[in-house]
């Protein structure tokens, strides 16, 4: 128990002061975490505020947040003359910035990322390259240090033990592009740590992957995209799957909108008691977000600052105002190719503190992402329309069409939506239109041809990854 507490005091001391954190040390605790709650079955609130921190009361917040803004900074701008360039042309010092005066710095985009990727390097030397999916666009490389490499999972295995999210009786099932290799190297780790089973499956044809996830042998957790999993649920049901057939318990979906009738659809066809819209993303790791039961977005303010800055403005969003999360990873936890005030373009709304009421109400929470920036609709008076409320209602049409395909317009001051005759079934575009105003999207409907579906939006579902064929299949092998 000494020794417990000895690991557990230098961790705080580590995060509390901005150390290098030493991941043996973590490891040990992970594997303390394991025992205690073999024994106890349960870890204990001194360790769990560990991972949650200190965030109930907003006065110490701030001190954290302001004093880890600066030791982000400073380090940055003596290690990097991109940044150091950076700060200088915005007339900042380091040394003063807080979570007020952080905005005079402009914000990262992608192209900044792609464009001067390698010139951010400020850490010891990189031991793995990453990539972002690409499908936004131009794929970004992210390097990480084997620091990094060792110290994500590590923080990721403790945390999800205490939340109960991760255990080691669990097979997870990994169906991820298998291009995201930072993703696939941290849910691997993640069980490493925990004595987990992990089953790499990627992107796959729909009833391989199946195979993987049946009988008593077949995974309890899932990690995949909210489109493949839709492929997923429709492939169990054409076969006539159902709760009986899987063992899972858990499902986590992020890098696309979940839709309510695609959540509910998986719970009842693949028995997961919850599935779990989070947020992550290549870019900004470690920083990630979960969900709360309100289905609101919390982010880690351990690891990283998430401002929200509205769209036109650039200045802080208001509750319910669309904006985009801006995130910036502290020091120690990024520290090869870091990023400062990245801007996601991951569009989310703010929401007051006092109107939170979940069992996450101590910590900021915006809404779930409701769509990429560049995908939000704005008629010449000002209506908006996100991808999210379109998702939401089209997957709600009886002829379950998840993953949807649409084709989202403006025209004049009307939201214009395409979508083919698939997911339209019985209904023509009037009836489709009604179905959409009931749930709050006024849009004109068009309906195309299944046959040209190809047209219409693409979702990380299509990023499939072909296998070889059955040796049975194989024509004029041997002799």
């Amino acid at each position: 128990m000494f020794e417990t507490g000895v690991r557990q005091f230098r961790l705080a001391m580590s995060m509390t002061w901005g150390r290098r954190i030493n991941t043996d040390v973590l490891g040990a605790m992970v594997a303390d975490a394991l025992a205690t709650l073999a024994e106890f079955g349960e870890p204990g609130a001194d360790v769990a505020q560990l991972v949650d921190g200190p965030f109930a009361d907003p006065a110490v917040r701030r001190d954290f947040t302001d004093r880890a803004i600066r030791r982000t900074a400073k380090r940055l701008a003596t290690r990097s003359p991109w940044f150091e360039a950076r700060f200088s042309a915005a007339g900042i010092e380091p040394a003063k910035l807080d979570a007020d005066s952080v905005r005079r710095v402009p914000v990262m985009t992608k192209a900044d990322l792609t464009a001067h990727g390698r010139e951010l390097l400020c850490g010891d030397a990189p031991t793995m390259s990453t990539r972002t999916t690409g499908s936004t666009g131009r794929p970004a490389e992210v390097l990480m240090s084997r620091y990094e490499a060792e110290l994500w999972p590590a923080l990721a295995a403790l945390s999800g033990l205490l939340r109960d999210e991760i255990r080691p009786t669990d097979v997870m099932a990994v169906c991820i592009s298998s291009r995201a290799t930072a993703a696939v190297q941290q849910n691997i780790s993640v069980c490493r740590h925990v004595g987990a089973q992990v089953r790499v499956i990627g992107v796959i044809p729909p009833d391989e992957a199946l195979d993987a996830l049946l009988g008593p042998a077949g995974a309890t957790l899932l990690a995949t995209y909210p489109s493949y999993l839709a492929v997923l649920v429709t492939a169990a049901r054409n076969r006539g799957l159902g709760p009986a057939d899987f063992r899972l318990r858990r499902v986590d979906v992020g890098g696309e909108v979940l839709s309510p009738a695609l959540a509910a659809a998986a719970r009842a066809t693949l028995g997961a008691a919850l599935v779990n819209d989070t947020f992550a993303m290549t870019e900004v790791l470690p920083v990630s977000g979960r969900s709360c039961s309100a289905g609101h977005l919390h982010h880690d303010l351990n690891t990283g600052l998430v401002e929200v800055i509205a769209l036109e403005s650039g200045e802080p969003a208001k509750p319910g105002e669309l904006g985009t999360a801006v995130i910036t990873p502290y020091f120690p936890y990024r520290e090869c190719m870091p990023v400062f005030r990245y801007d996601t373009r991951d569009l989310v709304s703010p929401i007051a503190p006092e109107n939170l009421a979940c069992e996450l109400a101590a910590v900021p929470a915006t809404s779930a992402i409701l769509g990429k920036a560049s995908d939000l609709l704005v008629t010449p008076s000002g209506r908006s329309l996100h991808p999210r409320a379109i998702i939401e209602a089209l997957e709600s049409l009886p002829t379950d069409p998840w993953p949807v395909r649409y084709r989202a317009e403006v025209a004049d001051e009307r939201f214009v939506l395409t979508i083919d005759t698939s997911t339209a079934g019985g209904l023509d575009a009037d009836g489709v239109m009604r179905h959409l105003a009931e749930r709050g999207v006024d849009a004109d409907i068009r309906v195309i041809p299944a046959a040209e579906a190809g047209t219409l939006r693409r979702v990380r579902a299509d990023l499939s990854e072909t296998t070889f064929m059955q040796p049975s299949t194989l024509v004029g092998v041997g002799g």
